[in-house]
């Protein structure tokens, strides 16, 4: 890591380059971006969570109905596979031997 004297000596580069007036500016400039930075990773590892999760046994049902009914399933929430199945089932595509399952 970067110690007091390796900071206190970036900081006077910093300040030799871009001068008293400039600094303020690049230190909020600095500090939105990592904000920025922090919520994006937040809301990354939020999503993967939910990814992650376990089915419930709704979710599950709903899951193995769309897989027999020949509906992809990848990254698809159980309200968009609800949507789908509606779909299939009034455009009356299924497939024969599903159809008897529906």
């Amino acid at each position: 890591m970067i110690g007091t004297s390796e900071l206190l000596l970036i900081l006077i580069v910093a300040l030799f380059l871009f001068g008293p007036t400039k600094l303020p500016e690049l230190a909020r400039s600095l500090g939105k971006a990592t904000g920025e930075f922090k919520k994006a990773q937040m809301e990354t590892e939020f999503e993967l969570k939910r990814l992650d999760k376990p089915l419930n046994e709704k979710d599950t049902k709903i899951h193995n109905l769309a897989i027999e009914m020949g509906i992809d399933v990848q990254n698809k929430t159980s309200e968009q596979l609800v949507e789908e199945i509606r779909s299939v089932i009034k455009s009356g595509k299924a497939t024969p031997e599903n159809k008897a399952s529906v």
